[in-house]
């Protein structure tokens, strides 16, 4: 059975058919089932350590895709099972990030966004600039190493994302973020979704401003911060779609990406109800950066 919001494999005639997963069948494996990819990846393609006890790492088990969760423009997110048949203890469901092929993507992520990162090839930058196909495919691996690495770094440095599990191509596993104490697991809900009390919507504020001042303390911002890529998993809100994470001073356009990131969450949190200053939260946020 597919989760309710789900939709099986084979249903959306839109997408790219690698992003309706692609899995070969393998020996005795069905449609949409591959051996897990943990071993085939580099060690520094895997998860920091420590690891969550959650992560399978075991070379027998077998990755199931469950359907796609969300659609994006240049990403879409499934659930992928991945299970050890002969050790049911060693059993997670995942989110997939996958990066959409040249065919059914358009990058709308501006260069504003990734002034100050340089690549390693000149060559792949000059193709970016000219669109060609091999230009986007680099493109959507940057993209995805962006957000891989950017996941790592926030990871390591304590901030409510989820943990990332691996990286392979263009594929992103990551944890799933579902709703506590609920009788079946359930996605958790964007924070635009809800309608928290008094109490609550203090403690996401506070919350939120915890994340953005150990963001900038580290020369970081986030870049495209709102209600709409806030996970509220409970009491706890998780932040996610982290690839354009900017860096505060290297990019010129860092300070004003902050104050966008203030005034949409100011915003939200004004419009439930509390009185927050977006100009007081950049005020405190300028105060712990330097």
């Amino acid at each position: 059975m597919f989760p309710e919001n789900l939709s099986p494999p084979d249903a959306p005639a839109d997408l790219d058919s690698r992003f309706v997963f692609d899995f070969q069948a393998y020996d005795d494996l069905g449609h949409g089932q591959r051996w897990s990819t943990w071993l085939d990846v580099e060690p520094l393609s895997r998860g920091p350590e420590p690891r969550p006890d959650w992560v399978v790492t075991s070379q027998g088990a077998i990755d199931t895709d469950l359907g796609i969760l969300k659609t994006g423009k240049e990403a879409d997110v499934f659930l992928l099972d991945r299970t050890d048949p002969h050790d049911l203890t060693q059993s997670v469901v995942m989110a997939a990030k996958r990066y959409r092929s040249p065919e059914h993507r358009t990058f709308h992520r501006s260069a504003s966004y990734t002034e100050g990162r340089s690549m390693k090839r000149s060559r792949d930058e000059r193709a970016i600039k000219r669109k060609s196909t091999f230009g986007r495919e680099v493109a959507a691996g940057e993209w995805a190493i962006s957000e891989w690495s950017a996941l790592q770094r926030c990871w390591d440095l304590g901030l409510p994302v989820p943990y990332p599990v691996q990286i392979d191509g263009t594929e992103i596993l990551m944890e799933w973020i579902t709703v506590p104490g609920a009788d079946e697991p359930e996605t958790a809900p964007r924070l635009a979704q809800t309608r928290p009390d008094r109490a609550l919507l203090e403690s996401y504020f506070e919350q939120l401003r915890e994340a953005m001042v150990t963001l900038v303390q580290s020369g970081l911002v986030h870049g495209d911060l709102s209600a709409y890529n806030i996970l509220a998993a409970g009491e706890r809100l998780v932040i996610i779609d982290l690839p354009q994470l900017v860096d505060l001073v290297g990019n010129a356009g860092g300070f004003d990406f902050l104050l966008r990131d203030c005034t949409n969450v100011c915003g939200w949190f004004a419009r439930r109800g509390l009185e927050v200053d977006p100009q007081a939260l950049f005020g405190d946020l300028m105060a712990h950066a330097f």
